[in-house]
């Protein structure tokens, strides 16, 4: 009885300091969520671009503009092709780059992925032994006018193997081997590719075998051969190395990486060529200067000098002109923000993984960023919850958002504690 007395007079006094809380403060329109600006890592984070711009010089010139003027990128001799930044999968050129075309050998990346998939699981080994089918050796082996490892008829190879001899000698017959290894049979494994595709986002792609060799069924787009490269290197960082590669002998035949910028360019270590009459030539490359990593897709060219020539003017283009910035790190302390019900009374936010932005170089410095956050907040909250959302701005239009989480697990209040707070929540 005592404790029921207790209770209501405490019920009874929330209501009266909140009712004359509520008749002391103006009044506001209600709303779901609180937003406020936050301080960022980059110097003059928050500042708009004027505040961050340099006073006139003497004499009444115009001051600086923030960061370097961009130019249109290169042109190439291509049917499509795409820029892509690895880290943020933001694309700085493109033409024609959701368009079909003809993957040719480019496939066989998709053939790589499954294979990289299978050893992660642990489905294979990269010792196991893989049968050379007659299959494999009839429509990929040395008899065969397409590119071949040259891997005799029924002999069994490594995984490792045959992963050399699709990659660097883009062997058909290596990758209809392991096809055949990993799914039974190749009809089979095509149908994984698309579903590895679908997985993957590729929404422009279809794969009706393991090699890339012609069919009304087996094309893709830049962007979508782009998104496989970018899932290769996020995805397989352990099996990334057997892209750089400049040759390999196998059987007595050394053959060379058809990649020619390898050894043009330091920086590029991967990724597959490609080339069919009726495709061109392809080149999916890749290369890393400082801490920035770039992608590109050139499609449709019509030779192998215009696909290395274009593919090193788009990676020059985008290394000139664009820069990659960390602007926040997985876990970092953004915001404070009140709890109710808790245990505690408030809890930090961030973001669970790294941020990462590419921007015009010269700009970075004039991004703005709001947190938005649902208000309340209400225990039980665990550290995969979403709470809220960093919303990062440049020149007023939005770069992106991101989800925000609690930095800590919050427990629910006693009683006391939470039926205080249920009297608060009613008039807030």
């Amino acid at each position: 009885m005592k404790k029921l007395i207790g209770l209501t007079i405490l019920i009874s006094a929330m209501l009266a300091l909140t009712a004359c809380k509520k008749s002391a403060a103006p009044e506001t329109a209600a709303s779901s969520s609180a937003s406020s600006s936050i301080a960022s890592p980059l110097e003059s984070f928050n500042k708009s671009p004027l505040e961050s711009m340099p006073a006139a010089a003497p004499g009444g010139a115009p001051p600086l503009a923030p960061g370097m003027p961009v130019p249109p990128p290169p042109t190439l001799e291509a049917h499509g092709y795409v820029l892509m930044d690895a880290s943020s999968g933001q694309i700085l050129a493109e033409s024609n780059s959701n368009e079909r075309m003809e993957p040719a050998s480019l496939t066989k990346l998709m053939t790589a992925y499954i294979t990289f998939d299978a050893l992660r699981i642990g489905k294979i080994k990269l010792t196991d032994l893989a049968l050379v089918s007659e299959h494999a050796w009839r429509e990929g082996g040395a008899g065969t006018d397409g590119s071949t490892s040259f891997i005799p008829l029924n002999s069994q190879q490594p995984i490792e193997t045959l992963l050399l001899g699709m990659i660097v000698q883009s062997g058909n017959d290596a990758s209809i081997a392991l096809a055949e290894h990993i799914a039974g049979n190749e009809d089979t494994f095509a149908q994984l590719m698309r579903q590895y595709a679908e997985r993957l986002g590729m929404k422009g792609t279809s794969f009706a075998n393991a090699t890339g060799l012609p069919s009304p069924m087996d094309y893709t787009t830049p962007h979508d051969i782009a998104l496989l490269a970018q899932a290769l290197i996020r995805d397989f960082p352990q099996y990334y190395h057997y892209f750089s590669v400049k040759e390999y002998t196998f059987n007595n035949t050394t053959q060379h990486n058809r990649n020619g910028l390898l050894t043009r360019d330091p920086t590029v270590d991967g990724l597959k060529t490609g080339h069919t009459s009726s495709a061109g030539y392809c080149l999916v490359s890749s290369a890393k200067r400082d801490d920035m990593r770039l992608i590109t897709a050139v499609m449709g060219t019509p030779s192998i000098k215009a696909r290395e020539d274009g593919t090193s003017a788009l990676l020059n283009y985008g290394f000139s002109f664009y820069e990659t910035k960390r602007v926040y790190t997985a876990n970092q302390n953004l915001q404070t923000a009140k709890v109710r019900k808790g245990a505690v009374d408030s809890v930090s936010v961030g973001p669970n993984a790294d941020i990462q932005l590419t921007l015009q170089r010269g700009r970075a410095d004039a991004i703005q960023a709001q947190v938005v956050l649902a208000s309340p907040l209400v225990a039980p909250l665990k550290r995969d919850t979403k709470v809220g959302q960093l919303k990062l701005m440049l020149d007023g239009k939005e770069l992106g958002s991101y989800p925000l989480y609690p930095l800590a697990d919050v427990a629910e209040a006693g009683f006391f504690g939470r039926m205080t707070d249920s009297v608060k929540l009613w008039f807030e």
